[in-house]
């Protein structure tokens, strides 16, 4: 079965996509490691440089156009640019016609001979004397207008037609000065558009029959903008980034905090497999040595002893293997340590005789209580061979489980010769290991303290752990 070779397209764009990849990683690598004060500055240079490259080639140029002449006359030079208009040059409304209020008087007379309209001067109608009133009203009435009514029409129709019509005119007027005002608009708006196509275009005279026109070209307006965007995205990228590569660091730092922690545990559990196996063969021997002295002499004792070394390696065999075990966490129920020290001192007890007294105080409620496996073997072994056996009477020893303070506190008290005072005092390896063991698995939370046992002299070792039971419910 042939595999289809991969599209030459699908390759390139892998390449590229990884290129910019990389590229954006080490763009953001460099803005993480520079300062937020170098970025300013380095922002506001990018501004400056953006706003003086749009002004610069190839962001901005001049097009030459030549345009055809129809007519194909001679052309004048062509004139300037077309200056604003002034206030002057703009159209002005015509002049309203003469009202009562523009210095000419209208006489208009409606009575039963029809209607006489007559100009009169304000001016001249103010200052006239009444003896010069029928000279003044001889001359004026050349320049009368007189329209003869029919006799059947009445003056007061007459009069509102007229005021009507005289409404109508002032309407009429104030119509065209509004007119006048929106051509004087447009005549703004013409100027302002032809200085800014003066700004833009240059005429320049040509050949005959030709126009040629300069027209300013803008392309690089956007360059401001895009420095503006490239550098807000930069600040986003910069305030992100270094959060990923602090979160990055500390995970790895984790990572190899735990992998150190998990080296350590390794080791302590070795330490403790291989005292472990150099304890066990010496314990079996001396043991299997006794069972077969006693058959010969005491049968019966030698039968009971038989019984709990085999309930011994029943109860410790599983104990080792998940103490060791690679998936192990490190802790298991108190019952379960209890259920290996029962047949040891019962064991330890045949061998010795009357000289050991033993005694396991230990609530029910704490059975399922989580325990470090191995502990309390370790420290009843440390102190009946280091402290109860060297003493020519022998004692007691007693293991102990309770709470207090809300942890779990399980000591182990002998009265031997005390602690460091026999002649067989080991190095002290054993208890390294169990503070180690108890660093790894609870760090400052749990502690082991060796004091004197006030009753009768010896040793009290005490482990105090945090109190959990197995199914992992904390209840303190």
């Amino acid at each position: 079965m042939t595999v289809p070779a991969a599209s030459p397209w699908a390759d390139r764009w892998q390449r590229l996509s990884a290129s910019a990849l990389r590229a954006f990683h080490a763009y953001a690598n460099w803005l993480v490691g520079i300062s937020w004060k170098r970025f300013i500055v380095l922002s506001v240079l990018l501004l400056v440089a953006s706003s003086i490259l749009q002004q610069l080639p190839p962001f901005r140029w001049s097009v030459t156009e030549t345009i055809e002449d129809a007519s194909g006359k001679d052309q004048p030079a062509p004139p300037k640019p077309p200056k604003p208009p002034r206030s002057t040059d703009l159209p002005r409304p015509p002049a309203p016609p003469a009202s009562a209020g523009d210095g000419m008087d209208i006489n208009i007379q409606i009575d039963e001979k029809g209607i006489r309209i007559t100009p009169r001067s304000k001016a001249a109608s103010a200052a006239a004397a009444p003896a010069s009133a029928a000279a003044s009203d001889a001359s004026a009435a050349e320049d009368s207008l007189h329209i003869q009514l029919p006799a059947d029409i009445d003056p007061a129709d007459v009069r509102e037609a007229v005021q009507g019509a005289r409404e109508a005119i002032l309407e009429a007027i104030q119509d065209q000065k509004q007119a006048a005002q929106d051509a004087a608009e447009a005549a703004r708006e013409v100027a302002q558009a032809a200085r800014e196509a003066a700004d833009d275009a240059v005429v320049i005279p040509g050949p005959v029959g030709k126009i040629r026109r300069v027209r300013q070209v803008h392309w690089g307006d956007f360059l401001t903008d895009l420095a503006l965007l490239w550098i807000i995205a930069s600040a986003i990228v910069k305030a992100t980034y270094k959060g990923r590569i602090q979160a990055e660091v500390k995970a790895a730092q984790a990572a190899e905090t735990a992998e150190a922690e998990s080296l350590k545990r390794q080791v302590v559990e070795a330490r403790m497999a291989a005292m472990q196996a150099q304890v066990e063969p010496h314990f079996l021997f001396n043991t299997l040595a006794s069972i077969d002295h006693l058959i010969e002499v005491d049968p019966p004792r030698a039968s009971q002893m038989q019984k709990n070394l085999i309930a011994l390696l029943r109860a410790s065999m599983p104990t080792m293997r998940e103490a060791n075990g690679a998936g192990s966490s490190g802790v298991r129920d108190l019952g379960r340590e209890l259920a290996v020290i029962r047949p040891y001192l019962e064991i330890l007890k045949v061998r010795m005789e009357e000289r050991l007294r033993t005694a396991i105080e230990v609530p029910d409620g704490l059975l399922s209580a989580e325990f470090p496996p191995m502990m309390i073997q370790t420290l009843v072994e440390n102190a009946i061979k280091h402290g109860l056996e060297p003493k020519p009477e022998g004692g007691s020893l007693t293991v102990r489980a309770e709470i207090v303070h809300g942890k779990l506190q399980v000591s182990v008290a002998d009265t031997g010769l005390g602690f460091g005072k026999a002649a067989t005092a080991g190095t002290g390896v054993g208890l390294a290991n169990i503070r180690e063991r108890l660093q790894l698995l609870y760090g400052s939370k749990a502690t082991l303290t060796v004091t004197e046992n006030p009753n009768g002299g010896g040793t009290i070792v005490t482990v105090t752990v945090p109190y959990k039971t197995i199914e992992g419910m904390a209840t303190a």
